[in-house]
């Protein structure tokens, strides 16, 4: 698809005028050959472009500035709200609202950021393209004068998911640990993962902020980007032992990791060790750790530093129990044997930039999106990089790692969310998390490992085995969009608008109520709770404002353009099938196909071992089960068809059974048949 569609199609219809004039840039080019190209058509070129630069960068600029303050007004007006002795519920749900537009705005400012750098990127590359002149370089440096496209929106995802929740639990305070996830030493947790696009990131994040908060693991301290990083150096050996072992799914496999957070001033470092346990064992895989002073981590590998020298001082502490103080201390009497006799060195560094979603002190849902992962080396094969150290030195969290050579490291296109849910036996996941893991926003990667790509990509000469999804690398991800899933604006009225284009709170609110002026419920957005959510089937939970609910609610938005104000009109998605209807498809179709292949394999033995008569039953036989095996597979295509259009009706299969019993009665009929007439006509002949 052509790029000029994708921006006309893409952009957001109120900011037109402010996005790159791809169209018009482009055809300064068309028709132009190197020999028609001149220094003035240069010049006026260059001058477009970089008028188009200065417009793009102001209005991100602008733009960004306004929602910052619209963050903050609104943070004071619910800190006023929670302060307020018996604050009114509508005082909340218009704040939620107000909420879910600067949600929209920044959605759309990422977006609007993307499409302007990828259009400047492409324009400037056909320029070079057509007329021979090398604009690419200069340029390049006037964008990053101008670095609209650099811009991180973790600090305002934060400052919003702080915001959202406070007002989803209309003020009252959360129980539980913020920091509860950082502090754990050993859990089980079912996770799934997944790869999502670039393009998404943002999105996504803006969609689980609305369901679960962002973790913050000290929320006394003010949102710096290098909370989020998170870097693991992994160990193994020259045979790769460690990475066979997880690359197999051998039962009792471990990976070893050595995992700080933050910056390098880091001064706890967490040793971590993960054992896969296999299905049939009962168990659940695990991942156990306990925490080290960096200083004395060198000592430790070596054997030099006992594990009485380091639980030593957790036990005069006292904050912790002897029992879980005895189950680390155990780990790490393990973790050292195992380093000693297996010769693990550093092999693998992973760093990325963590975004975590959960209710602090609640690990039944936990989210994480990891963005920037880059994978590099820590061997010393080849040349010395982390030489006798844990660790390499030269390089920290200054991600992108310009300083590294190309054969160190390996930029990781998309990030990765990991989805871990804690249920009880036969208790489903929450419906929003159904939805979510199979809209178009993510790609599905069963057991992705980051440690296993990145030897698997920078070390593909030394290790055997390689990883199912690299062939996934080549493929784009990205999906058509699922316009019942989404982050989308509240819906504009086209009817409640005065003859100026524009409308007051009365003529607003007597539209809510309706023409005759009876009380006619407005359906609008409200907060959801864990149960509520593992009930809800579409875009959001409605609830009836109160008329003195809606005149509060348009105080609010009497000042936002008409695009920005709130709908009228609630519409109720459906969201995409539950997972478990696919799967109870594809069991269906298995067990026909079961069914065919036993019959089959009859048939097989007939042909094969038997005389005339049974090489006949055995065509029988074989004309069955491919009929059978054709009808399975139309059943499971049609139903899988129906069930994605989530069309209604009848999905059982009332007539197939009982004429697959008819058919196998006919079929061994015959078969009985043809054997006792042989039989006959032997005894005849003698």
């Amino acid at each position: 698809m052509k790029f000029g569609h994708t921006l006309r199609t893409s952009l957001y219809p109120e900011w037109t005028y402010y996005y790159l004039a791809y169209d018009d840039l482009k055809g300064l080019l068309k028709n132009k050959t190197r020999l028609d190209w001149s220094e003035d058509n240069e010049s006026f070129f260059v001058e477009s472009l970089e008028k188009e630069l200065e417009k793009v960068y102001n209005f991100q600029r602008v733009k960004l500035g306004e929602i910052h303050r619209r963050i903050e007004a609104e943070a004071r007006e619910v800190e006023e709200l929670c302060r307020k002795e018996d604050p009114h519920d509508d005082e909340f749900t218009a704040s939620e609202l107000e909420l879910e537009h600067i949600i929209a705005d920044v959605h759309d400012l990422a977006k609007f950021t993307r499409l302007n750098y990828t259009g400047f990127l492409k324009i400037i590359k056909k320029h070079d393209k057509v007329t021979g002149w090398m604009l690419k370089p200069m340029f390049m440096v006037r964008l990053n004068a101008k670095p609209f496209y650099k811009e991180n929106y973790d600090a305002l995802i934060v400052r919003i998911s702080t915001l959202y929740d406070r007002v989803r639990t209309r003020g009252k305070e959360r129980g539980g640990d913020s920091g509860a996830g950082g502090k754990q030493s050993a859990f089980v947790r079912n996770t799934t993962k997944y790869w999502v696009h670039p393009d998404n990131i943002t999105e996504l994040k803006l969609i689980i902020l609305k369901h679960l908060p962002v973790l913050v693991f000290n929320p006394n301290k003010e949102f710096e980007s290098q909370d989020s990083a998170i870097t693991s150096i992994y160990y193994d050996n020259d045979d790769f032992d460690l990475y066979k072992g997880r690359i197999e799914k051998s039962e009792g496999a471990e990976a070893l990791r050595m995992r700080w957070y933050g910056g390098m001033d880091s001064n706890t470092i967490f040793v971590e060790r993960k054992t896969h346990r296999e299905d049939w064992t009962g168990e659940k895989s695990v991942k156990a750790r306990f925490p080290i002073k960096e200083k004395y981590l060198n000592a430790f590998l070596r054997g030099e530093y006992t594990t009485d020298e380091l639980f030593a001082k957790m036990r005069e502490q006292g904050k912790h129990s002897e029992k879980d103080i005895s189950e680390m201390q155990q780990l790490a009497e393990e973790v050292q044997y195992t380093t000693l006799t297996k010769r693990l060195h550093p092999m693998m560094r992973t760093f990325y930039n963590r975004t975590a979603f959960q209710l602090p002190g609640d690990a039944r849902v936990r989210i994480s999106l990891d963005t920037e992962l880059s994978l590099i080396r820590e061997d010393n094969m080849g040349r010395q990089r982390s030489g006798d150290n844990w660790r390499r030195m030269d390089i920290g969290v200054d991600y992108p790692f310009k300083q590294l050579p190309d054969k160190d490291i390996c930029r990781f296109p998309y990030a990765i969310l990991e989805v871990k849910l804690q249920t009880h036996i036969g208790q489903e996941p929450p419906q929003w998390v159904v939805e979510l893991v199979n809209s178009h926003l993510v790609e599905s990667v069963p057991k992705f490992s980051k440690f296993i790509h990145g030897c698997a990509t920078l070390l593909e000469d030394k290790v055997n085995l390689l990883p199912f999804w690299l062939p996934q690398m080549d493929i784009d991800i990205r999906k058509p969009r699922v316009k019942s899933f989404g982050l989308s604006r509240p819906v504009d009225t086209t009817n409640s608008s005065t003859a100026s284009g524009h409308s007051t709170d009365d003529d607003q609110i007597r539209i809510a109520m309706g023409a005759s002026g009876e009380n006619q419920p407005l359906l609008l957005p409200s907060s959801e709770s864990q149960e509520e959510n593992n009930q809800r089937n579409s875009g959001g939970i409605m609830k009836q404002l109160s008329p003195a609910g809606i005149r509060n609610l348009f105080r609010k938005t009497k000042d936002l353009p008409p695009g920005r104000r709130p709908s009228m009109r609630a519409t109720v998605l459906q969201g995409p099938p539950p997972v478990k209807t696919f799967f109870a498809n594809e069991r269906t179709f298995l067990a026909w196909l079961q069914f065919t292949l036993l019959l089959g394999g009859l048939a097989i033995g007939l042909l094969n071992f038997s005389d005339k008569m049974g090489r006949v039953s055995a065509g029988i036989f074989t004309v069955l089960a491919m009929g059978i095996m054709l009808y399975a597979l139309y059943s499971f295509h049609d139903r899988a068809d129906r069930v994605s259009k989530n069309e209604t009706g009848e999905y059982s299969d009332k007539y197939a059974p009982a004429v697959l019993t008819l058919l196998m009665i006919l079929a061994v009929g015959i078969n009985f048949y043809l054997r006792l007439s042989f039989s006959d006509g032997v005894q005849w002949h003698n």
